[in-house]
């Protein structure tokens, strides 16, 4: 399985597999399994196809049309397929016209290129193909594939049917491996051995077959992550740390007491299991998750107050310096006087003399809370007695960030990490199994419905004005409005504050996103002319940003328009409406925070999701949905169906490919839940797999060292 591809199917081969599909050895390109497969004579469906997306489509050829260039030199050839369905998709070649002779109309193809549209149809520019009906394909189809057609996450410049055919000559060439699944587990779970696995799903006989080869690596899958999850989670209760009880008569009680408000049922539920947690000399690994605005900056304060009493302090991570000044005005204001002077903000725009003062306070132990922004990692910022540290919307963050942070303390301090995005269950015991989770879903009395809309603007522009004019009203009622755009300037790289863009919107032929500093004049112009507008983005010096805040915040300007670096932390209880352009560029989880900006307060918010995505696609549905529901946990379940499952395990995070292949977060719920049972029960008996070595080279394998470090959140 070591056995270098160079090897096994010609170095050239091997450096294009290298390059461009991060395949190195015998066992990579065995677990490179099929995305789906394909039988002669049944087409994809081209509706569903995503422009940008890398695609290999079975499609039949309709029509052949050569013409030449009526302006200069050379020609071009359309070749129209369609899948049967309605659904056509344009093949364009220049100066190719000989390939007319190859794509006759009735033939079948495999075609593989990037989705591209020209003048509103689909096309693929110059894609590779293999016909199916040629007696050379024939020929290799029964002897590799049989009724199943394997096609292979590809690329560009190594299509499926090459993937294939070195699948093929691994399989005939190197031994297949011991199966390292302890027997008595493979029998209770009903699992194929692993090189009859491995065969199958490449080389399937049957759909029977190919169903159990499915199953048997998900299992893989599964139990590798749980097995490293598990260990992790024994491993670090054995850790030691400071015990922070809770203190009568301390800080903390002296906060609750003086309370505007009541705490809901919740927080205090949530408030006393972090309270026990830090009172164990073992380091508390806690994930805090709740929807927007249900009060987890309290539960976290008063986490803090606790280690406070007990002499400790408290470091608050914020992913940017608006939310870190906010989270600042907030926990100083709510705290006695008396105590402010003891909480210090330290960010990158710090000024040189204060940030002295500063770093002095917290070395010296002045300073009982910190709160700041990735400058809290920089060397030189050093605690004298770090006992928690709280990681506010943990997914801004990596691993080697929240570990600097974590090493600046003597010993191990209590963490609780924090996100405002619903985590499905599956999710959560997978890429958080080695956290005890805490949620919050009661919302504070007080807060209004929030209604969602979306906006057609290619489809129905007297949608778009109507928007307008209903921000305009909101104003006129003494309200207040977000304007939000996907990015700061039209050719600015991803910022700060910003999502990069996918592969789709980087290389496909759609306008650049609207940005902030192009739409800001326009609307001053135009729809909201006579409004008091201004804007905020992530490059604005951090004074400016502070100031525009403010002034928001006071009621001194109308309108903000700004990129969603107001996604988290943003509390302007008097802001109704907010319109979201180019709303398809967000994902749901992320819309779903932004609409958390408005009805805050007492009055309705309402939410215009503005598009330019047709009906029917996939990504109009996406935002139908979020339209749809304002239950961010029935759309986390939502994204988790729509999305890339890699992405939500955070491959992009941890810099890595993803090695989910075959396990399905969704579909595998109950498959995930027996794994995890099973690890336990493993690991209970032999905590190191020392009785298993095969088992644990195999758990290294599928679960990498660096993919281990990011399935630690804590």
């Amino acid at each position: 399985m070591d056995t270098p591809l160079g090897k096994i199917v010609g170095e050239k081969t091997a450096k294009a597999l290298a390059v461009n599909l991060d395949l190195y050895t015998a066992g990579d390109l065995l677990y490179h399994v099929p995305r789906r497969y394909d039988k002669r004579g049944e087409h994809t469906n081209i509706r569903q196809l995503e422009v940008g997306e890398q695609v290999t489509v079975m499609a039949q050829v309709m029509s052949t049309n050569p013409r030449k260039f009526r302006q200069r030199a050379g020609h071009i050839l359309e070749v129209i397929v369609g899948d049967g369905l309605g659904g056509q998709l344009t093949l364009t070649y220049f100066n190719q016209a000989w390939r007319a002779r190859d794509l006759l109309p009735g033939r079948w193809g495999l075609f593989a290129g990037k989705v591209t549209e020209f003048r509103g149809r689909r096309q693929l520019n110059g894609p590779d193909y293999i016909l199916l009906d040629g007696a050379d394909w024939n020929e290799e189809m029964e002897a590799f594939a049989g009724a199943f057609i394997p096609v292979y996450p590809s690329a560009a410049k190594i299509p499926t049917w090459v993937i294939a055919r070195c699948v093929r000559v691994v399989l005939d060439t190197i031994p297949m491996p011991p199966d390292p699944m302890p027997s008595e587990i493979r029998a209770a779970r009903k699992l194929i051995d692993l090189p009859t696995a491995l065969r199958e799903i490449h080389r399937p006989s049957s759909g029977e077959m190919l169903a159990l080869a499915k199953k048997r690596l998900a299992w893989d899958e599964a139990f590798a992550i749980q097995l490293t999850l598990v260990r992790r989670k024994q491993e670090a209760a054995q850790w030691p740390a400071v015990s922070r009880p809770q203190v009568e008569g301390g800080l903390l009680t002296t906060f609750d007491a003086g309370l505007p408000f009541q705490l809901t049922e919740g927080q205090l539920e949530v408030g006393e299991q972090i309270s026990a947690d830090l009172a164990t000399p073992h380091p508390m690994h806690r994930l805090l998750q709740g929807e927007v605005g249900a009060g987890k900056t309290l539960v976290a304060l008063r986490a803090m107050l606790q280690v406070m009493d007990n002499g400790g302090q408290a470091a608050l991570l914020a992913p940017t310096e608006v939310l870190a000044a906010q989270h600042f005005r907030g926990i100083t204001g709510l705290l006695p006087l008396e105590e402010q002077h003891r909480v210090v903000l330290l960010t990158g725009s710090t000024g040189a003399a204060a940030k002295r003062r500063i770093l002095g306070d917290i070395g010296s132990g002045a300073a009982s809370l910190v709160i700041g922004t990735h400058a809290l990692l920089y060397d030189g910022v050093d605690f004298a007695d770090l006992g928690l540290i709280v990681i506010d919307e943990q997914h801004r963050f990596g691993v080697e960030q929240r570990d600097a942070l974590r090493a600046k303390a003597e010993q191990p301090p209590h963490v609780l990490v924090m996100t405002a995005t619903p985590i499905p269950r599956t999710v959560a015991m997978t890429v958080y199994g080695d956290l005890e989770i805490s949620t919050l879903t009661q919302l504070p009395g007080g807060r209004s419905p929030i209604a969602s809309h979306v906006v057609p603007a290619a489809e129905k522009p007297a949608f778009l004005e109507r928007a307008w004019q209903r921000v305009r009203e909101e104003v006129g009622k003494g309200h207040q409005a977000y304007i939000v755009c996907p990015r700061i300037g039209s050719s600015d790289a991803a910022s700060e504050d910003e999502e990069p863009p996918s592969d789709a919107e980087a290389d496909s032929d759609r306008r650049p996103p609207i940005a902030v500093l192009e739409v800001a004049p326009l609307l001053k112009e135009g729809p909201l002319s006579g409004l008091r507008l201004e804007i905020l983005h992530g490059k604005l010096p951090a004074d400016e940003k502070d100031a525009v805040m403010r002034a928001f915040a006071a009621g001194k300007l109308d309108v903000l328009v700004a990129t969603t670096v107001i996604e988290v932390g943003v509390d302007v209880p008097n802001a109704t409406v907010m319109m979201i352009l180019d709303a398809d560029r967000f994902g749901i989880s992320q819309l779903h925070q932004l609409r958390g900006r408005v009805g805050r307060g007492s009055a309705a918010g309402l939410c215009l999701l503005v598009t330019e995505t047709l009906e029917g696609t996939p990504t109009r549905e996406r935002l139908d949905s979020v339209a749809s529901t304002v239950d961010g946990f029935q759309l986390a379940e939502i994204d988790l169906e729509q999305r890339r499952e890699g992405d939500v395990l955070g491959a992009a995070q941890s810099g890595r490919r993803t090695h989910l292949r075959l396990l399905s977060l969704l579909r595998d719920r109950e498959l995930i839940g027996e794994a995890r049972a099973e690890a336990e029960e493993l690991l209970a008996r032999d905590p190191t797999l020392a009785e298993h070595p095969l088992l644990a080279q195999t758990v290294s394998r599928l679960v990498s060292e660096d993919r281990a470090e990011y399935l630690q959140k804590g």
